[in-house]
């Protein structure tokens, strides 16, 4: 799995509350959810917002309700992945329970740039700014989470299995 796309750069502690706004948290429709993530942490996210773009971000990003609806905004909106320093724990699951992948990279989330133009290769961890030419370590995906990923998440993974045991 490749993901490529231009860097959109947070700072630490992003809750989710700042990924979607709890005013918007009476839908489940991830279209809509999409329309509104990061509306109020960066409001020209989603006008300027180019599909397969990243996030980049501090650490413990996902911070704040375990809501799920956070993790389907960003999938939604068209995120390829999120990098960042580090995840709250819930936020990790959630994120591939729906099948958006994340890595986590001290080193890329302190260097990369707003605008930086990035590739990822999910199966060696490994980032590369192909704005600077600088590559930067993340552990790999785990083959049975890529599955997930490629499945579009959790529910559907095992849809799939249970189907292929019929």
């Amino acid at each position: 799995m490749k993901l490529q796309g231009r860097a959109w750069k947070f700072g630490p502690d992003v809750d989710t509350d700042a990924i979607i706004p709890a005013r918007y948290l009476n839908t489940s429709d991830p279209a809509e959810l999409a329309e509104h993530c990061m509306e109020d942490a960066e409001p020209s996210f989603p006008p300027a917002f180019q599909n397969g773009d990243i996030f980049v971000a501090g650490k413990n990003f996902g911070c704040g309700s375990s809501r799920e609806h956070a993790p389907i905004a960003i999938k939604a909106a068209g995120v390829s992945c999120v990098i960042a320093r580090t995840f709250a724990r819930i936020f990790y699951r959630n994120a591939f329970n729906i099948g958006l992948p994340i890595f986590e990279s001290p080193e890329a989330a302190e260097d990369v740039r707003e605008g930086d133009k990035l590739a990822v290769d999910a199966c060696s961890g490994i980032i590369t700014n192909l704005t600077t030419g600088r590559k930067y370590k993340s552990a790999p995906v785990p083959p049975f989470m890529q599955e997930i990923i490629a499945a579009g998440g959790l529910i559907n993974h095992v849809s799939n299995r249970l189907k292929d045991k019929e």
